[in-house]
């Protein structure tokens, strides 16, 4: 585990304390009754702007704060304790990243304030189909008088609908299977030809399918360089996986958190259920499982931060956060009993993100495969 600093340590209390009296279980099930087809409370989102969260990674010269990737996953890990809906995950790390990682000055310049201060949302457009594989990216990009003109259409990408800014992967050459001949493009979420349209998840977050139909862009469009998209594409997608990995593993601890506390005091056959050695075991394997998450995603954010090759901690981080997840809402539910299968329980509400949060940006089994390929195994 990492020895936080003090001011680290600032941070996350900060964003335990928002996120336990601002954005509660409770306020995922407001944004989930009321239907709005919203994947995030804009007022929510304006706080955390406010507090410089959307700018924790963002160089100072951009109005952010530059405090870290370990300082960004500490607030990940606080509001995935509360299953909080924002873009933080989209646009302050994913954005931001892609944007720092292959940006040009111009674009930066453009770009990186609003995201710092809160008043755009970006958004990563990857994957096509019910599996994440940004290498079998088929949706063109052809070169014309005044750029290029983008045609074919992403899926599941997060806060799709309210992204002010889409970091589109387009082929530009080579074969859907290839990470050769991707080429990164910045595309206006309003811009002609983009047609998005709502994903209803389980979790009651939102994510948007979205159609480029001739969608014209300029040169300038691009981030990085045409066809080698991939030299950005990859350690920005390594930041999403760790990023991702610790807002799972702040879920997780809730929710052992929470069924901690009911199996000391919910009593069976006239004793307190915590007292069962069945329970014991099964408490002490999920509590030791979080504990070595708790590492592996820490590992890969301060790698980040050091530089160098991050591939390999990023999957084995996502890994290990994905079958965690998995276990700690099963046992959630299973240690709660009939309650813990009702709607009125937050049991389910945590399942259910679980169930999205494992397959997004790959499950467990595309990252083992590549952490395997990765060490050489």
């Amino acid at each position: 585990m990492a020895v936080l600093t003090e001011e680290q340590t600032m941070l996350r209390d900060a964003a335990k304390g928002w996120a336990s009296e601002s954005a509660p279980v409770g306020a995922l099930r407001k944004l989930r009754d009321g239907k709005s087809k919203q994947s995030f409370d804009p007022a929510a989102w304006a706080q955390m702007g406010q507090m410089g969260w959307a700018g924790v990674i963002v160089p100072e010269d951009y109005d952010g704060s530059a405090f870290g990737y370990l300082g960004l996953g500490l607030i990940l890990e606080e509001t995935g304790r509360t299953l909080a809906a924002s873009p933080l995950l989209s646009t302050a790390l994913i954005g931001a990243s892609a944007l720092q990682l292959g940006g040009s000055d111009a674009q930066k310049a453009a770009w990186l304030p609003k995201i710092a201060t809160g008043e755009a949302v970006a958004t990563l457009a990857v994957d096509e189909g019910s599996h994440h594989n940004p290498a079998r990216t088929a949706l063109t990009a052809t070169k014309a008088a005044s750029g290029y003109v983008l045609n074919g259409t992403k899926t599941l990408v997060l806060d799709g609908e309210a992204a002010d800014l889409l970091i589109v992967v387009a082929r530009t050459g080579g074969a859907p299977g290839s990470t050769e001949g991707l080429t990164l493009f910045l595309v206006a979420g309003d811009a002609p030809g983009v047609v998005r349209t709502h994903l209803s998840l389980i979790d009651s977050r939102g994510a948007a399918r979205i159609a480029f139909d001739g969608v014209e862009v300029g040169a300038d469009a691009v981030l990085g360089e045409v066809d080698k998209g991939w030299a950005v594409l990859e350690p920005v997608l390594d930041r999403a996986y760790a990023g991702l990995a610790a807002e799972m593993l702040g879920s997780a601890s809730a929710a052992f958190d929470i069924t901690l506390d009911y199996i000391k005091t919910r009593t069976q056959f006239g004793q307190v259920i915590g007292t069962f050695q069945a329970l014991q075991h099964r408490a002490a394997k999920w509590f030791t499982d979080i504990e070595t998450t708790r590492s592996c995603v820490e590992a890969a954010l301060e790698a980040f931060d050091a530089g160098g090759d991050t591939r390999a901690l990023a999957s084995l981080a996502k890994a290990k956060a994905s079958d965690l997840a998995h276990l700690a809402t099963n046992e959630m539910v299973q240690m709660h009993g009939g309650i813990g299968m009702t709607d009125a329980h937050d049991a389910g509400l945590y399942m259910k993100r679980a169930r999205v949060t494992e397959a997004l940006f790959g499950g467990a089994s595309f990252h083992r495969d590549r952490y395997a390929r990765l060490m050489g195994f």
